[in-house]
């Protein structure tokens, strides 16, 4: 009876270890992403390393690439036209977030009118903050948390009448600051490189695979507790032992 007993602790503990699994390959409630990921015929430019598995229509994709678009309306030139360089970050960022089948870990609940789900505190690779804030470093902008805050009067963001544009780095002094505070702790500054599985790539090689799968699992097995094989391996003797 007792070895009954410490089965059925055991096998609720295995539940609740692969409880998890549920955060790996999924979408988050969002305005345009799929309620599920699925294979993309055609993804358009930055966006395309995900057509094999995404989160994304091909119609977000090409929308991830233009300026106000239908997406968010969101207007990239508020202080003056946005570099190329720094504009390249902001598509892979948009594409990251509506496409991306690996943010699972990092979804939360959000009673928003144009969402119920963000993403908090993702692990960036050092190397993407980086090179976002020194490909944006001679742009310019008005304000360090770009969801709240704008003027949208006109139907799409201007900076608000009590703020000025300064140079990326008054606003921005580091990596840390802009991954952190831009989309209000979406992201998070890490200081692990890409290829190490601990942190989150904005842009990668399709050719080469998604590397994010292998991080999205690691966070997920870490939020866990043991994991699935180690919840087997104690449920094991105590099978056993219910064996007549």
């Amino acid at each position: 009876m007792a070895a009954c007993g410490k089965l059925l602790g055991l096998l609720a503990l295995l539940a609740a270890g692969a409880a998890d699994v549920s955060v790996l390959n999924t979408c988050m409630d969002g305005k345009h992403h799929k309620t599920e990921p699925g294979k993309e015929d055609e993804l358009h430019g930055q966006c395309s390393p995900w057509k094999e598995n995404a989160c994304c229509t091909n119609s977000t994709s090409h929308a991830a690439h233009d300026d106000q678009s239908y997406l968010y309306n969101f207007n990239w030139n508020h202080c003056g036209i946005m570099s190329p360089a720094c504009k390249r970050h902001f598509i892979q960022d948009t594409c990251l977030y509506e496409c991306s089948p690996n943010l699972g870990p990092w979804i939360n609940k959000v009673d928003q009118t144009w969402r119920k789900e963000r993403i908090l505190d993702v692990p960036l690779c050092k190397e993407d903050c980086e090179q976002w804030w020194n490909d944006c470093r001679n742009d310019m902008t008005c304000k360090e948390n770009w969801h709240v805050g704008w003027d949208w009067s006109q139907g799409y963001n201007q900076c608000p009448h009590t703020s000025k544009c300064q140079l990326w780095e008054s606003v921005f002094p580091s990596p840390q600051d802009l991954c952190e505070k831009i989309w209000s702790n979406s992201y998070k500054y890490t200081t692990f490189t890409r290829g190490s599985k601990r942190c989150i790539q904005m842009w990668f090689n399709a050719t080469q695979g998604n590397p994010n799968v292998e991080v999205a699992k690691y966070y997920a097995n870490a939020g866990a507790g043991l994991s699935p094989w180690m919840l087997l391996v104690l449920l094991f003797p105590a099978l056993l032992a219910a064996l007549p």
